[in-house]
């Protein structure tokens, strides 16, 4: 297929092409719609500026209504032979319409284009991961409000320390998706402005409308200055790994707890055997490789943020081809997130969680502290509190009952504050997800 840019018939060097478009076709597919969408405003603002008339808009947007239904039919396929999507969906008008197609570009320019197209893709994406994230949310909460009296062992420096519950840990995870959210929030704020128009980046000498472009598309707002539209490419796609990773470190740390709480050692959960898989010659074993592979995943895409930095952090202003780039290493990440998120949702109902851990009498020092305060309540300084109970402890003479155990502050077993935390992240996620 002839270059977009080809001005007479010569070939580019068959290697060199190969090069330069990389994997990139194999990426397109995702922003096929997107470049539809963009032209299609793109038409209808050159017609209400008068660039084309109304005929060769109507023209030009039944081949592109023609063009989007294929793609959401999944009957649309990139050519092999193109460059890019964006030349390939202008053959194709250019084919249909003859030269009324070949005013599709007047304006505008592929740089504007593929920053138009990641912005719209990485905005739907950003839904998808808020809906995943929710969902998640919505489970943890419920298992937070179920396990809520059933005691677990608190740890610091993998030491036993005071009493936990489920009901707690559950929630916490809860609360930290509260922040993980409202980060995602804010990176959809950054990435929803609208980019098209900027051009090359210096903008156009054509009277275009970009109120125009920016209402047909759904944008927030726009990219007032062309050279700072062109500085968004890379920029959107570090904000949003950012907020992935963020995302990701909570999900992995979920996942070690598991890991953790799975072992024989901890023995304080367990799952169906069809959740776990065995050992080639070890009959007993039930690995936790689901939990293993979400925490391995979501080290890869703490990663991101770095890996993005490293390939846009040494460029001038403008555009460089070294952006292609940031498709490659961003879009597989995102759909590994996504299957982070949904092998969560689909194996946490299943999780069953042990009671009476705390009966054993390895974790009775547990108790120490609420000894110390119980002390304290009875008119002792705390300093000799502690002493007293340590002394106890060393002599082996320490004793707590544990039906004594009594948390009211918010946040502590007792008093989970579920409702609060299930209100600000709704708070957020209506503003995500609208």
């Amino acid at each position: 297929m002839k270059k977009i840019w080809q001005k007479d018939k010569s070939l580019t060097d068959q290697l060199v092409n190969h090069f330069t478009v990389g994997k990139d076709l194999d990426f397109d597919d995702r922003l096929a719609k997107y470049d539809v969408l963009g032209s299609m405003a793109h038409c209808r603002m050159l017609a209400e500026v008068g660039l084309i008339s109304n005929e060769e808009s109507l023209e030009l947007l039944a081949v592109l209504n023609e063009i989007l239904e294929s793609i959401e039919n999944n009957t649309f396929e990139i050519d092999s032979e193109a460059e890019d999507i964006h030349s390939q969906i202008e053959s194709v008008l250019i084919r249909k319409l003859g030269d009324t197609g070949k005013k599709i570009h007047t304006a505008r320019s592929r740089n504007d284009q593929v920053l138009l197209d990641i912005k719209l893709y990485l905005l739907d994406e950003i839904r998808a991961i808020g809906e995943l994230t929710d969902s998640l949310f919505q489970l943890l909460i419920r298992l937070a409000d179920q396990h809520k009296k059933v005691l677990l062992p608190g740890y610091t420096h993998f030491q036993i320390a005071m009493p936990s519950s489920f009901g707690l840990w559950f929630g916490a995870y809860a609360e930290a998706l509260v922040d993980d959210l409202e980060l995602l929030l804010s990176v959809k704020n950054i990435i929803n402005k609208n980019p098209l128009g900027s051009a090359a980046g210096y903008g156009s000498s054509f009277p275009i409308d970009r109120e125009s472009t920016t209402y047909h598309l759904g944008f927030k707002t726009l990219n007032y200055n062309s050279v700072y539209a062109q500085m968004t490419r890379g920029k959107s796609e570090k904000l949003l790994a950012s907020s992935m990773a963020v995302l990701a470190g909570t999900l992995g740390k979920f996942s070690y707890d598991i890991c953790l709480y799975l072992s024989q050692n901890f023995d304080f959960i367990s799952f169906p055997k069809e959740f776990t898989t065995g050992s080639s010659i070890m009959p007993h074993k039930k690995n936790p490789d689901i939990f293993e592979l979400v925490r391995a995943r979501c080290n890869r895409i703490q990663s991101l943020p770095n890996e993005l930095i490293l390939l846009t952090n040494n460029l001038p202003s403008g555009y460089h081809r070294d952006m292609q780039l940031t498709k490659e290493i961003l879009f597989p990440a995102i759909d590994s997130l996504k299957e982070c998120l949904e092998i969560l949702i689909y194996t946490l109902p299943n999780i069953e969680v042990k009671e009476g851990i705390l009966e054993d009498e390895k974790y009775k020092y547990l108790f120490s502290v609420e000894k110390i305060n119980e002390e304290v309540k009875n008119g002792n300084s705390f300093r000799d509190a502690y002493v007293k109970v340590g002394n106890d402890i060393e002599n082996d003479d320490f004793q707590y009952d544990t039906k004594d155990l009594n948390h009211s502050h918010q946040g502590s077993i007792g008093n989970l504050c579920l409702d609060e935390i299930a209100h600000q992240f709704h708070k957020i996620s209506s503003k995500l997800l609208a």
